[in-house]
């Protein structure tokens, strides 16, 4: 191959026609999801208001690939397969003796990898009759996915928009709105969960937590019209976006490439299992030794600084009880730009990786991750979202290390999304509005101290 090659595409027949299920090759299986009620292992009738039953069999199938249906894969043809990129100016700019490659998700007509997920749920949810489905986003990219795929399959969206996010960033949410999709600030006085959190604190910022909660009320009290539909965390969105990975392993054969260390960001996890599981599956399987790191923010440092045990998934406790790295349902993190971050807990699969030791996590701070952003965008000229520029400080930290020990580290990041909707908080940079936060342990203490207590859960 010629050293010459900075990006890598494939022909539209290597779109991945699999979804790759990691849960076949996991050491162990994951914890039972409970019922948040009676803290007894959910079955299908539990999920069936929330949840098409295609999707609730994928989420505990162990089969090991599931097909992906043509007219999912048709769609797909609009951005897929997306290209792999080798960052030599970067590495020129560190003088890192690092090969740096990054798979860039940007080019989805969502502009993030959140499509991946969000045509699948929609053409399932279609087929079961629904009317519409229901939603909560955070920094406003699944928002954007889901109001995409619904208008694809002529379904109705209801989106709960975290409110800092809905005031921060006022394109994004135009472009929901755009696709034909409601939009409403969370918490809001349209549920009951959104009420009683206003009663709380009526000047709150809102958490993922939060959405989710009046997201789900919609739902499940819709009478079978609304199902609702969630952008990560969950075991089949994850598994949605392995055709990212998948598609990864093409290209680096063709850079006659492999990474030493895979890297993504994470909040609840979607796009890093995209990334990372085809090569955990090589890790597993195949004697492989890449190292897997997920980066979080510090101030939402789930994995880092959470607990591994029983939590709901959303403020209000309407949601199942899963097992996960979580800083308790009723945190509440400050408003930092990576909106997508914010989640309070981790997804359970990643949560278990990282409690086996088949994965590192570290969280970076937010203004080392905007130098690092600034550093990426002046070298390659695509402007990242405020997620995965986490990554790129990683990347950086490695190619450093690298360079330090004279070593020729191959490297691979998932570059998820662009930043075109977030120049507010470039703006902020700039201006040296940005700070530093670390999440106190005091307020990770009181949100844990309302964490469930359940037999065994905690680990």
């Amino acid at each position: 191959m010629s050293d010459e090659i900075v990006r890598y595409d494939l022909p539209q027949s290597a779109i991945p026609t699999r979804w790759y299920n990691i849960q076949a090759d996991l050491p162990r299986p994951l914890p039972a999801v409970l019922h948040p009620g009676t803290h007894q292992p959910v079955g299908p009738d539990d999920l069936a208001p929330l949840f098409p039953m295609a999707l609730i069999g994928q989420e505990v199938s162990q089969e090991r690939f599931i097909e992906i249906p043509e007219e999912v894969r048709e769609i797909y043809k609009l951005w897929r397969p997306t290209p792999l990129i080798r960052a030599r100016r970067l590495e020129k700019a560190l003088d890192t003796p690092a090969h740096i490659y990054f798979k860039y998700e940007g080019v989805s007509p969502s502009g993030s990898h959140k499509l991946n997920t969000a045509v699948p749920q929609a053409y399932y949810n279609k087929l079961e009759g629904v009317q519409g489905l229901t939603t909560e986003t955070g920094a406003g990219q699944w928002g954007t996915a889901l109001s995409i795929a619904s208008n694809f399959f002529g379904l109705e969206c209801i989106v709960y928009m975290v409110k800092v996010s809905y005031h921060q960033k006022p394109y994004r949410r135009a472009i929901i709105q755009s696709f034909g999709a409601q939009v409403t600030a969370s918490p809001s006085d349209t549920t009951e969960a959104g009420r009683r959190f206003l009663a709380e604190n009526p000047e709150s910022t809102g958490s993922l937590g939060m959405a989710i909660s009046e997201a789900v009320e919609v739902a499940a009290m819709s009478g079978g019209k609304y199902k609702y539909a969630l952008g990560s965390v969950l075991n089949h969105v994850l598994m949605h976006q392995t055709v990212i990975g998948q598609e990864a392993l093409l290209q680096l054969r063709r850079a006659e490439a492999y990474p030493d260390v895979v890297i993504g960001c994470t909040g609840g996890g979607s796009n890093f299992a995209g990334i990372a599981f085809p090569f955990i599956r090589n890790n597993l399987n195949y004697g492989n030794k890449t190292r897997i790191l997920a980066v979080e923010p510090a101030a939402c440092p789930s994995l880092t600084r959470g607990t591994y045990t029983y939590d709901y998934g959303d403020t209000a406790g309407m949601a199942p009880l899963v097992k996960m790295h979580t800083l308790g349902a009723n945190f509440v993190p400050a408003p930092l730009h990576a909106g997508g971050l914010r989640y309070h807990g981790m997804a359970s699969i990643i949560s278990e990786l990282y409690d086996q030791q088949l994965i590192e996590a570290v969280a970076i701070p937010q203004l080392e991750v905007f130098k690092g952003a600034v550093e990426f965008l002046r070298a390659e000229g695509i402007v990242p979202a405020p997620e995965p520029s986490h990554a790129i400080a990683a990347v950086i930290r490695e190619a450093l290390a690298a360079k330090e020990a004279g070593e020729k580290r191959v490297i691979l990041f998932n570059l998820c999304g662009h930043g075109h909707f977030d120049m507010a908080a470039y703006d902020a940079y700039f201006k040296g509005e940005l700070t530093d936060y670390e999440y106190p342990q005091e307020a990770i203490d009181a949100a844990m101290a309302r964490v469930p207590q359940i037999g065994g859960g905690e680990s």
